[in-house]
């Protein structure tokens, strides 16, 4: 006879465990044992037979891998929460016997543990055994940096302490001072949450939300406790991160911090980088000037002839043409002329060339100087600007340090960022002092500095996105802003896209309802004018003729009028029920021959969409059950992206109207 089993002890149950008894087996409370699977990354599990595994009547909610809590009894961490709930036992039981120096003698202790020894303990060795290679880090860096950009944003309350706050705003910074200088940003769109960012690190794409800088208000339904324990990890995170970025392009970790500077809203300013590869242009001059005096002739000659003849290959003449003056053959010589591609038989396909480009989109506003008013969003378009070559910004002194210039009227500023619409009222100069609210200069309405361009904000952001420069003119102040899209979106075939033109995009029974809509609208205000010009004139007419048309004739006719406009409203009655079922426009009585055409376009084509819906009804009746559910799946898809590609359709429709009424 076989052994028998008992329950719980395999399979699933064996395989499971509780959340009570993972907290019993540790030996720990219930936050230090949530603070613990979050920082090792263990969540729980959902069993696939909630009765098999659990092995009490009532009904358990929370499972964990039996092993991942056996993992769990290895960590040095375990100690360390041990004897801080040690610590807390002993002011508790001094506190109980009235012990009141005891009590005191034991907190100042828990204060001071750098000079009593109370338990520390780091976050590094997690790091290192969640992120085994530097790539892993990189890739976990989305949900890291929207945490700590949303903490640095924060106030400080009694749960998120000011030195949290510091410390993620410090962070952070070193983490933009690192995608200017190695030009790693690539993408950035403005949203109603915030303001995405995506750059490119060591060829894994991160993407990340930083909140806009508004007060913050923080609500009471927020659980801080779970929160700052992800930023206790990600703060650690974030530094081993930055420490190997830093390190990977010549940089000393950590940079200087100017607290003086922070304190007056400097933030990117205030961090200062030091490394072998922050030299200047003037200071690799002035390193370098005492090699250029020593250069062998003989290499400049060489050089100069490379540089002539890759010249002359480029403007189509023979390489024979280009002998060197020592004889050599054209062979031999180094070259980096790019190859070019030729038809393999005459009247051929003729490829682009290639050729040699000289646009980085890295130093898009490298050439440029900019000033930002004071409505505009000084952080995200200082760190746009600066991360694509700007480094000269100024703005007002009362956004805070760091500047370029904070004199408005410098003349070497080339560009100025205004978010307000153009004054249109002229001011009284006895009245007021002509300031335009949009500078700090006082200046007349509409008044702007000769030789500068202005723009509105989103110009930098379409800039960057389309990796090239953008016109001016269109995102000029006051002026309507061409619509800023998503660069994380891509296109797909068959789904609205607002870059295409709506002709294009359009299916022929929406063109068809567009032109029937158009038509009828025409058609009602002209019916609208005659019906004016007729009742004029019937006005008149009766005027003339009041006297002549008196007696029981005209008792008569008024009765058939009667009986006539009760027919009519009976009949426009009629069609304003049916259009308001059908959801189509009335109709009017008079169409002309273009829209009955249209009309008559429309009942075909619906006529053909119902026998292709019956057809499709027939084909289907011929699949199995779990290939007809999985088809009308796929259908109620694919009907649900067209209808919103349709409601986005009409929506662009109906705007292209108001702006050609307002340009008629």
């Amino acid at each position: 006879m076989g052994k028998l089993k008992k329950k719980g002890q395999a399979g699933q149950a064996k395989n499971y465990m509780t959340r009570t008894q993972a907290v019993k087996k540790l030996q720990l409370s219930l936050p230090d044992f949530r603070k613990l699977c979050i920082w090792k990354g263990i969540y729980p599990r959902e069993p696939r037979n909630r009765k098999k595994v659990s092995k009490s009547s009532t009904a358990s909610t929370t499972f964990y891998y039996t092993k991942d809590i056996q993992y769990l009894l290895h960590e040095p961490l375990l100690q360390k929460f041990r004897e801080q709930k040690t610590l807390e036992k002993k002011i508790s039981r001094a506190l109980g016997r009235g012990d009141v120096g005891d009590a005191a003698r034991l907190e100042r202790n828990a204060a001071r543990p750098d000079q009593t020894g109370k338990p520390r303990y780091t976050l590094n060795h997690v790091v290192r055994e969640r992120y085994p290679t530097f790539i892993d880090a990189v890739r976990d860096l989305d949900d890291c940096l929207s945490m700590l950009f949303l903490f640095a944003n924060l106030p400080s309350t009694s749960a998120v302490p000011a030195k949290m706050i510091a410390r993620c705003e410090r962070l952070c910074l070193e983490f933009q001072h690192y995608l200017i200088k190695s030009h790693s940003l690539r993408k950035s769109f403005l949203s109603i949450k915030g303001i995405y960012y995506q750059a490119n690190i060591q060829g894994e794409d991160v993407l990340w939300l930083v909140p806009y800088k508004f007060n913050q208000r923080v609500v009471g339904d927020i659980d801080f406790r779970i929160m700052g324990t992800f930023i206790e990890f990600y703060m650690t995170l974030l530094s081993f991160v930055n420490y190997r970025l830093y390190t990977s392009i010549g940089l000393k970790y950590p940079p200087k911090f100017d607290q003086t500077m922070d304190d007056q809203a400097a933030e990117l300013a205030a961090i200062s980088l030091e490394g072998a590869n922050l030299a200047t242009a003037g200071e690799t001059k002035a390193i370098t000037n005492g090699e250029e005096q020593k250069i062998d002739p003989k290499v400049q000659a060489q050089v100069n002839k490379l540089v002539k003849q890759l010249r002359n290959e480029a403007n189509g003449e023979k390489p024979d043409e280009q002998m060197g003056e020592d004889g050599e053959d054209d062979e031999e010589k180094a070259t980096d002329a790019l190859d070019k591609f030729e038809p393999v038989a005459p009247g051929g396909d003729v490829l682009l060339q290639p050729s040699y480009s000289g646009n980085d989109p890295s130093q898009l506003f490298s050439k440029f100087t900019f000033f930002l008013s004071r409505e505009t969003p000084r952080q995200s378009l200082e760190f746009i600007l600066r991360a694509f070559g700007c480094k000269r910004i100024g703005w007002d002194p009362i956004l805070g340090e760091g500047s370029f210039t904070t004199d408005e009227s410098d003349p070497s500023i080339t560009h100025q960022i205004v978010d307000r619409p153009v004054v249109q009222a002229a001011m009284d100069e006895e009245e007021g002092d002509g300031e335009d609210n949009q500078t700090s200069r006082k200046l007349g309405p509409n008044q702007r500095y000769p030789g500068r361009i202005y723009v509105q904000p989103q110009w930098v952001w379409d800039s960057v996105n389309d990796e090239e420069l953008k016109s001016p003119e269109l995102y000029a102040p006051g002026a309507a802003l061409p619509p800023h899209l998503s660069p994380f979106v891509k296109p797909t075939q068959g789904q609205y896209d607002p870059t295409i033109p709506l002709e294009e995009q359009q299916t022929e029974g929406e063109a068809l309802d567009a032109e029937i809509e158009e038509a009828m609208e025409d058609g009602d205000e002209e019916a609208g004018e005659e019906s004016e010009v007729e009742n004029d004139m019937d006005v008149a007419s009766d005027n003339d003729d009041e006297d002549e048309e008196e007696g029981s004739d005209g008792a008569e006719d008024e009765e058939e009028e009667e009986e006539d406009e009760d027919e009519d409203e009976a009949l426009e009655r009629q069609r304003e029920l049916e259009a308001e079922i059908s959801g189509k426009a009335v109709k009017s009585k008079q169409l002309d021959a273009k829209t009955k055409a249209n009309l008559d376009k429309k009942k075909a084509l619906e006529k053909k969409k119902k026998e292709e819906a019956e057809d499709l009804e027939r084909a289907k009746g011929m699949l199995s059950k779990k290939k007809r559910k999985l088809f009308e799946q796929m259908q109620y898809t694919n009907n649900k992206k067209s209808a919103e590609d349709v409601k986005l359709r009409s929506k662009r429709r109906k705007l292209d109207k108001e702006k050609a009424a307002k340009k008629a």
